[in-house]
């Protein structure tokens, strides 16, 4: 009988331990001989045997289960990618709707007592009393309760950390409107004021630091590590991008449609506002050498500055109208820098946590820190006065001038306590006091030889409030947790001091 042999396409398995020789037997008897074929009519001839297509399925099967694990486990891949976008998408979602519920309470919580105090005619900051407040309840609440204390915190730690970011720009619309402020101020005057400024602030350093290195000595408390403060995140191209679109795109609908929002300030407001943001991005990342000299707070006011200019410019008001639309004091028709200014009620509640924070470090070092404090407070405002009244300073001057070591969130309402005061020059002096500070305080502390951090940090704090605090952390994290106290009790008790009646009299008597 004729032996017939199956030609097919499909790939043959080999294995080695079968033999051919006593697989490839011809079918007919068992008489015949073993066959001796070419090569490929014995693979051919396997494929007739009783064994190859057990084998040929058995190799399809893995193949195949083996595909099919491959694709359960790119699918499980893709699942698990998909998941993961998912969640971090609904991650990144919360984060925006916790930022806009915890800084909306600050800001709800700011509003409230400003109008509670402006019915009740009191005259004391009411920011101030809400800082007391909120560190009352969290010191309550650590002593009785420690889980709440940590998950008050942690509710309110993304408004924290958003004011700590930005906390410079709440400070730049006194600069930019700086043009309007001093039109009418002689310049005589005006270098009454430079002299004061700059001789008071090294005065007040002197004094703060000095008083801090004495009382150390007289202690004797040994320093402790403070507790470890957050730090900010770093502005993200994404961010740049937003804003320079927001600023083209509302300038040109601005030149074409100057009411576009109804009022000419709420329609420049969007790309004053995005200048101002974007010169405070690009000024922080300049060079370390650069932002000695130019602080990224006077190129965010530059940026502002330049871009009003360009609109009035192309618009034909001029540059001052656009300035008066940058900051209109005008709560129903607010410009850029109102809203950057509604802040400065948070920056003082917030003030509240970061003294929780560092609560062990003040109890610790209570001595040296409100010693020097109260202190350096009082030959501050004092020596102001004393100063402008030896220089001939016009006494409406003098008082706006004197809360030139505090912060500009207290040293407005230290001003408002005042009669005849200008708002607007106690805010750009106040700037201008940090920005010296910022970049002189380390080689001023270098030629003093204050080497202690809590010096260090407690004297840069008193005379040159966050900027300077800011310009010394970046350098000396150490002196981080004592500046950022200085800094919050430094204005807390300027701003008691003068809501006394008979201390506002006794500064009213010396300026004359």
């Amino acid at each position: 009988m004729a032996t017939h042999y199956l030609v097919t396409p499909f790939p043959l398995i080999t294995n080695q331990s079968l033999k051919p020789s006593s697989i490839f037997r011809s079918t007919p008897s068992a008489k015949s001989a073993p066959l001796s074929l070419p090569n490929i009519k014995k693979k051919s001839s396997f494929l007739c045997s009783p064994i190859a297509p057990t084998m040929l399925n058995s190799g399809l099967l893995q193949k195949g289960t083996h595909g099919s694990s491959q694709s359960r486990q790119l699918s499980t891949r893709s699942a698990q990618t998909d998941s993961g976008s998912t969640s971090s998408l609904t991650q990144n979602v919360f984060g925006v709707l916790h930022l806009i519920v915890s800084l909306g309470l600050f800001v709800a919580t700011d509003k409230f007592l400003k109008q509670a105090f402006v019915a009740a005619a009191i005259k004391f900051p009411s920011a101030l009393f809400g800082m007391f407040c909120i560190f009352s309840v969290l010191i309550i609440l650590d002593s009785t309760v420690p889980s709440a204390a940590t998950a008050v915190m942690n509710f309110f730690e993304p408004a924290f950390m958003f004011i700590q970011r930005w906390l410079p720009l709440f400070y730049v619309p006194s600069l930019v409107v700086l043009p309007l402020s001093v039109r009418d101020i002689p310049a005589a005057s005006g270098i009454k004021i430079g002299l004061i400024v700059v001789g008071g602030w090294l005065a007040t350093l002197c004094v703060a630091g000095f008083t801090a290195i004495a009382v150390r000595k007289a202690v004797k408390t040994t320093l402790i590590d403070a507790e470890p403060m957050g730090k900010p995140s770093p502005f993200s191209t994404i961010e740049v991008w937003t804003w320079t679109v927001i600023l083209a795109t509302s300038f040109v609908s601005a030149l074409f449609y100057p009411t576009l929002l109804g009022t000419s300030a709420r329609t420049c407001l969007p790309f004053l506002l995005s200048s101002t943001v974007l010169g405070y991005i690009v000024g922080t990342g300049l060079p370390s050498s650069v932002k000695k000299v130019f602080h990224p707070i006077i190129c965010c006011a530059l940026s502002s500055v330049l871009t009003a200019f360009a609109f009035g410019y192309f618009s034909k008001l001029g540059l001052d109208p656009v300035l008066g639309y940058y900051l209109t004091n005008v709560s129903n028709n607010p410009g850029a820098g109102d809203i950057l200014m509604g802040f400065l009620g948070s920056v003082i509640l917030s003030f509240s946590f970061s003294m929780f924070k560092q609560r062990k470090l003040v109890k610790r070092h209570a001595a040296e820190i409100f010693t020097s404090v109260i202190i350096s407070t009082i030959f501050s405002l004092y020596s102001t006065a004393l100063v402008g009244r030896l220089l001939q300073l016009e006494p409406s001057l003098t008082v706006s001038i004197l809360p030139r070591c505090i912060t500009v969130a207290l040293a407005l309402s230290i001003v408002s306590l005042f009669d005849g005061a200008n708002p607007s020059l106690t805010a750009a002096v106040v700037v201008v006091t940090g920005l010296v500070g910022a970049n002189f305080v380390q080689a001023t502390l270098d030629k003093l030889r204050f080497s202690d951090p809590i010096a260090r940090g407690i004297a840069t704090a008193s005379s040159a409030h966050g900027l300077g605090t800011a310009a010394l952390s970046a350098k000396e994290p150490e002196a981080l947790p004592f500046c950022a106290i200085a800094y919050a009790l430094n204005g807390i008790f300027g701003s008691l001091l003068c809501s006394i009646p008979i201390v506002r009299q006794s500064l009213i008597a010396i300026i004359g």
